[in-house]
């Protein structure tokens, strides 16, 4: 995507943060940047110097700016915050998963997570801080929804984790699977994807940014007509109406059959296949007879699956499938011709599942 493509979205350009007196620069795209009034009567090249600092070479503020005038750089840091959070704790796994909690200004606090898989980093970040979904296996919706992340929120996670790399090879995917509901909170979603895609950002491909619903069909159709090329997970988790109405209480008003119209549209409109995200309980939706209508389901979607056994909550009544039951589950699928994969569990050690580090902080 070009520098100016979609240059008059700008829902959020100019206003100072929840919580903070600073505009936050991560809000800000290069049209917003160079109208602030630090920037007036600056060169357009002054912009261009500004994000690569903060966008390629990693700056967290504006003193080190070195080739942008003393004077400039003061005015900087006194309009605009170029990370607003700070980070409340930081845990790294044996497996080398690593977790940030961050703490905003409003003293709201986030996850985001750094996945190392071989020589590649995938991010996953946060969009809300808590969870307006609860389900019930989950620890995100347990405390309920605080608030929506702005764009710009959501970018830094991606940016503090990008730092964690520590060489050039960097992020080379974002997935947006952290706390929070994205399709929920659709136009900072929609408007974080477009600035970790642009060029003058970290200039990530489309095709590699993940965006998770539990399955919103109007935002899942909005989304299809944006025409990004990203890739969109349905967290399925139950293959019937009856039982996905018993783990994710918004299924009361959605319906599979809703989630398959919205999917196919979205695949008729960008040609990108749906996946479904699965989430193995023990005993609860990892049956054989479960195994069989999961495949119904992805063959009307011709969607992909990908399954992971649970990761245990304190005080949650769900437990984690055994390693065969997991193969077993996923032999049934392949057996019916789908593409399906068992993803490995991550950061089990570090309170690896969405919401745990954050729960933990909380309670104390």
């Amino acid at each position: 995507m070009n520098s100016s493509a979609h240059a008059d979205r700008s829902g959020e350009d100019g206003k100072a943060r929840q919580g903070g007196g600073q505009t936050g620069l991560l809000d800000l795209w290069p049209d917003a940047l160079r109208a602030t009034g630090a920037m007036r009567g600056q060169p357009p090249y002054r912009v261009t110097q500004v994000f690569e600092w903060v966008y390629r070479r990693g700056a967290d503020g504006f003193a080190g700016m070195t080739n942008l005038p003393k004077g400039l750089r003061e005015r900087l840091e006194q309009e605009l915050a170029v990370y607003e959070s700070s980070i409340a704790d930081h845990v790294q796994s044996r497996d080398g998963t690593e977790k940030l909690l961050l703490r905003w200004p409003d003293e709201a606090t986030s996850e985001c997570v750094l996945i190392p898989e071989g020589n590649r980093r995938t991010a996953c970040v946060s969009t809300q801080v808590g969870c307006p979904v609860r389900c019930v296996f989950c620890a995100s919706g347990l405390g309920g929804l605080q608030r929506n992340l702005s764009a710009g929120q959501i970018v830094e996670q991606a940016l503090r984790l990008s730092r964690l790399c520590g060489d050039e090879r960097g992020l080379a995917n974002v997935v947006f699977m952290g706390l929070g509901e994205p399709l929920a909170n659709y136009e900072a979603t929609v408007r974080a994807v477009r600035t970790l895609n642009a060029d003058w950002s970290l200039n990530i491909g489309a095709r590699r940014i993940t965006i998770s619903t539990v399955g919103l069909p109007k935002q899942m159709r909005r989304l299809a007509d944006e025409r990004l090329q990203v890739t969109l997970a349905v967290s399925l988790h139950a293959p019937s109406d009856e039982l996905r109405r018993r783990l994710i209480p918004w299924a009361e008003r959605i319906t599979i059959d809703d989630l398959v119209s919205a999917g196919s549209y979205f695949f008729e409109r960008t040609g990108r296949e749906v996946t479904l995200e699965y989430v193995l309980l023990g005993g609860v939706n990892d049956g054989p007879i479960h195994a069989r209508q999961l495949a119904d389901v992805a063959k009307r979607l011709r969607s992909n699956v990908n399954l992971i056994r649970y990761n245990p909550v304190a005080g949650l009544p769900f437990s984690r499938p055994t390693s065969e039951g997991g193969r077993q589950f996923l032999s049934v699928l392949r057996k019916r011709g789908v593409n399906a994969h068992l993803r490995r569990s991550r950061g089990q050690d570090i309170d690896g599942a969405c919401g745990q580090l954050r729960r933990r902080e909380q309670s104390g």
